[in-house]
């Protein structure tokens, strides 16, 4: 387990105000709400580099004819 580290942030007052009843509606800390939070974008982050990279390399088999999984394999294989 990691040891956590305290930082202070500022909220506007509804985000405030929504994130305390998350917690209390969900039985988490205000912390836990906002880490689970954090954790949810930088997993959305993740996931969103991922599919620029896989459009990014799409593109460049398409521009060498490579439509499919076979040709891919048989492409590296050369």
């Amino acid at each position: 387990m990691s040891t956590a580290v305290k930082r202070t942030i500022s909220l506007p007052e509804d985000l405030a105000r929504e994130t305390e009843e998350i917690a209390r509606a969900q039985g988490k800390s205000f912390s836990a709400v906002v880490q689970e939070a954090l954790r949810l974008a930088r997993t959305q982050r993740a996931r969103s580099e991922l599919r620029e990279l896989q459009a990014f390399w799409s593109s460049k088999a398409r521009e060498q004819g490579i439509v499919s999984e076979e040709q891919l394999d048989e492409y590296i294989a050369e």
